[in-house]
């Protein structure tokens, strides 16, 4: 019996992008400066690393989670169980079937919530043999 192995609907260079800009977003903290001056250096560049509602990171993350089809938010999700232990890659079918079951429209918004969501992609990556160290510079 020869068991092949599961496939992503997907590209694990989405997914790298993707883990590269939630690891910009993750970097941010709460806003330790709500009137910050008319330019940025004479705050030190603080607002920078806090975390505003208008974030373009958080937009941008927004708006490709958005741009995917059904399919590749889906195997987003269970890519994010996968890295954070919730299943195996033999179980990946079971991963993926109960994230399309519980497939909404605020995908994003549970995605970005999530601790930590940029390593867990990566783990569950790696579980099918890829690794974002082979795109990188294909996208910076």
């Amino acid at each position: 019996m020869i068991i092949t192995a599961p496939s992503l609907s997907i590209s694990p260079e989405k997914v790298c992008f993707f883990a590269l800009k939630a690891r910009e977003f993750d970097v941010k903290d709460v806003v330790t400066d709500p009137d910050p001056g008319s330019n940025a250096s004479d705050d030190a560049m603080i607002s920078v690393l806090e975390d505003h509602p208008d974030d373009p990171t958080y937009q941008e993350l927004r708006s490709f989670i958005d741009a995917l089809t059904e399919d590749e938010q889906v195997d987003l999700v269970a890519l994010t169980w996968l890295g954070r232990g919730d299943g195996t890659i033999d179980e990946w079918n079971d991963l993926r079937e109960e994230a399309a079951r519980l497939h909404n429209k605020r995908t994003a918004a549970y995605l970005l919530g999530k601790p930590m969501l940029a390593d867990h992609l990566e783990e569950g990556l790696s579980q099918f043999g890829c690794s974002c160290e082979d795109y990188q510079g294909s996208w910076t």
